[in-house]
């Protein structure tokens, strides 16, 4: 009879690995026998030792293969996401949720039409309620196919990974397929403050003044957080009141990274797409597809104005009362003319500090300088509402303004220019630098 001097297979759990079972086979125990000189026996003990090693390495591997897949098919499906098409192709998603695409169409009743909240440039975004009564909004793109789609959809899932603020629009999770892309959020209840300021229904409250000037603040201090603390810094592309959402509290949320670019300082930002909303659009960007975090701040200063006013960036019905269809350009005549009164929200009925209002335009009008050069930092524009700074940088925005408009209106009366000509040197300055 053969005996093993040891049982040969031990199996321990590895402190040192990454591995869950670190199991080996020790082959250099000798076999003995009864009898040491007798030939068949030791032949014998050979083959089964051979044979069992043999049978010993095959059921390891077995095991090892098993317990491998298993733990790499589940780390894959509670961390990256497969893009159908692209080979190794994946992106970290830490902490968030992955929805099923069955239950977003049962939280939003087969993405109807009544769910609507609103509609961007990537798609539409609706309202849901999950299993659990949590309700949520649901963004769905509708170009997956095009690149700029599927980027889309890429950038916002990285950049709010990353990008974690108060004042910006926490996702909560995702959901991919082979012809879907979605993105899940809180659902704002106070939905956005260009719904607050243009689109109230009968009985619902306007904005207070001071939860106008607090959600001016709240903004500036969420693009300060992506163009200052994110590394690389985020530039959002398309700031205006429809993209600023309020929570239950009404404060400022920023909301819809769909267009923002993800810059990497190491790299050029030149885009050869131009994403944006007319009207808030910084000069340079329009022309030359360069955009940089002094796009923000023209675009934060137009919503400034936005808050003031009430009014639409654009507004094609002042051409009746002969005024600038540009909200810019309508609240500097204004403002030249010494007529801020005329600027303010009527629905605020005069319930508003005039010194307040006053500040708020300078600050905006700060932001909106026709070189990007001379528009502030976020960090300065949040400083300068919080009441450091402001009267320097007015004192001089005074001085160059007053220095460009003399020099505009001696051009007008050395040159006899007709209306349409005035007409499309204003065309001009609003695709150049103004």
């Amino acid at each position: 009879m053969i005996l093993l001097e040891k049982f040969p297979t031990v199996c321990t759990k590895s402190q040192n690995t990454k591995n869950h079972l670190n199991c080996g086979l020790n082959f250099s125990r000798r076999c003995v026998s009864d009898s040491e000189g007798s030939p068949s026996k030791s032949k014998t003990g050979l083959v089964i030792g051979i044979v069992g090693g043999f049978l010993g390495i095959i059921l390891l591997g077995g095991l090892m293969l098993f317990f491998w897949r298993g733990r790499h098919k589940g780390y894959k499906r509670e961390i990256y996401v497969d893009v159908p098409g692209e080979v190794d192709r994946r992106i970290p998603f830490g902490q968030l949720r992955r929805f099923a695409w069955r239950e977003l169409q049962l939280a939003t009743e087969n993405f109807s039409e009544k769910n609507v909240l609103g509609q961007g440039g990537f798609g539409k975004v609706y309202k849901g309620v999950l299993s659990d009564s949590t309700k949520v909004a649901v963004k769905r793109l509708t170009d997956y196919e095009s690149p700029g789609g599927d980027a889309a959809f890429q950038r916002e899932v990285e950049m709010i990974s990353v990008a974690v603020h108060r004042n910006l629009l926490r996702l909560i999770g995702f959901c991919t397929t082979p012809t879907e892309r979605l993105l899940v959020y809180p659902y704002m209840q106070n939905l956005s403050v260009a719904y607050r300021l243009r689109e109230l229904k009968p009985g619902e409250s306007v904005l207070i003044w001071p939860t106008r000037k607090r959600v001016a603040l709240g903004t500036a201090r969420g693009l300060e957080y992506l163009h200052e603390h994110c590394n690389p810094k985020i530039i959002h592309r398309d700031v205006k009141a429809a993209n600023v959402l309020l929570d239950e509290d009404f404060e400022a949320v920023v909301g819809d990274f769909g267009l923002a670019k993800l810059v990497d300082v190491r790299k050029t930002n030149v885009t050869t797409q131009v994403r944006g909303t007319m009207g808030h659009i910084a000069p340079e960007y329009l022309s030359t597809g360069k955009s940089s975090e002094k796009t923000d701040v023209f675009g934060y200063g137009i919503m400034l104005l936005e808050i003031v006013t009430g009014q639409r960036a654009i507004d094609f019905s002042r051409l009746e009362e002969e005024d600038d269809v540009l909200l810019l350009d309508h609240v500097k005549k204004l403002q030249r003319e010494k007529r801020l009164d005329a600027i303010v929200d009527r629905n605020l009925h005069k319930n508003y500090n005039m010194d307040e209002v006053e500040m708020m335009i300078q600050v905006a009008l700060l932001c909106t300088q026709g070189s990007p050069e001379d528009r502030p930092a976020m960090s300065e524009v949040v400083r300068m509402l919080e009441g450091e700074g402001l009267a320097e940088r007015w004192e001089e925005w005074q001085h160059v303004e007053v220095t460009r408009r003399q020099e505009y209106e001696r051009l007008q009366r050395r040159f006899d220019w007709g209306e349409d000509s005035i007409y499309n040197q204003d065309a001009v300055e609003l695709s150049g630098g103004r």
